[in-house]
């Protein structure tokens, strides 16, 4: 998990042109990290978003009145094989290149350990003498996490308002393991149109709507990184904004009801290293560029077992990622 996130700190060289970089140079390098840091990390941002739409509401029926749900979900995000690695050609390049090769298939965040070096060289202006000096630089591809699924657990409380409509907050605590801090918290409202139907009684199919926000936070921290006089890092943050809205469809009979939903999310990841120096405000300038909204689609199917105050679901979302969600919920 570190070692992936420690060849972005190459960033330094292009965010002082006056002393370390000629413009062209900086300008091809800063495109050349933007697009391996982009494909290393997209589908690992696509996955959040299907992780973050899943396990929000399993009926569309709502909650009565000033009543009560208090629910424990366990997920699991499960990886495609085609999600893994990414195909790479030096065409793709515009300064550094891949070394002893013209093309690669190179980890994402999910995929495994690679051998695959990235050269290159970069014009500057020695700031001692003034005259035209080169800089070679070497490093390692990023390597994935080498998940087949990645799992994860939050706990939900929600609330009957009045007219149909239910309020739900979630929340993950932070947690930090092997130097990864993680935590997500978030609300969501779903709103039931029966009540605008004329024949509307118990047991009928029901039919809502639902909106939710969650935010993600997951901070890495690395061994210290010195520029002399130019920049120190030390950890780097992502911090995500998700939005999700869908329709929810269920249909009970007895103990058992059956629910499905249609929806979209969309989603806004921002970067920023952690540490200190004159550079550190322009490294993450430069980060910004990684942090493009994105929209993925997405449907929703599962079931429910009624218990008297007790239910549980399950709960299975497709699209571009598969994930599955299992949920304990008490009524109070």
């Amino acid at each position: 998990m570190k070692n992936k996130i420690l060849p972005l700190v190459f960033l330094f060289f292009c965010i002082n042109s006056v002393v370390y970089s000629q413009e062209s140079d900086v300008d091809r390098f800063i495109a050349d990290m933007l697009t391996l840091a982009g494909n290393f990390a997209q589908p690992a941002a696509d996955g959040a978003a299907y992780q973050a739409g899943a396990g929000w509401f399993s009926s569309a029926e709502s909650l009565e009145k000033w009543d009560f749900r208090v629910s424990v979900h366990g997920n699991a995000l499960f990886i495609p094989d085609d999600e893994k690695n990414f195909s790479l050609q030096n065409s793709q390049l515009r300064l550094l290149e891949i070394e002893g090769a013209q093309s690669a298939e190179v980890p994402s965040a999910f995929g495994g350990f690679t051998d695959v070096y990235y050269t290159g060289e970069i014009g500057y202006t020695d700031p001692a003498t003034g005259d035209p000096a080169s800089e070679t630089i070497r490093f390692k591809a990023f390597d994935g996490i080498d998940r087949d699924y990645v799992p994860h657990a939050f706990a939900q409380v929600a609330v009957g308002l009045p007219k149909g409509t239910e309020f739900t907050l979630r929340a993950m605590p932070e947690v930090t393991i092997d130097g990864v801090t993680a935590s997500t918290f978030g609300a969501g409202l779903k709103h039931n149109f029966n009540q605008y139907f004329r024949n509307n009684y118990p047991g009928s199919f029901q039919i809502a709507a639902a909106i939710a926000y969650s935010k993600f936070f997951v901070e890495y921290d690395y061994k210290e990184i010195t520029v002399e006089n130019l920049v120190r890092m030390n950890n780097i943050s992502v911090d995500a904004d998700l939005w999700m809205l869908e329709a929810i469809g269920s249909k009970r009979w007895g103990a058992f009801e059956l629910f499905g939903a249609l929806g979209a999310t969309r989603s806004q990841f921002d970067y920023e290293m952690g540490g200190g120096g004159i550079a550190l405000g322009e490294v993450n300038s430069q980060l910004k560029n990684l942090g493009e909204a994105q929209t993925q689609l997405k449907a929703d199917l599962g079931f429910n077992l009624h218990f008297s105050v007790f239910r549980i679901s399950a709960m299975a979302t497709g699209g571009d990622f598969f994930n599955a969600n299992l949920g304990l919920h008490v009524k109070i």
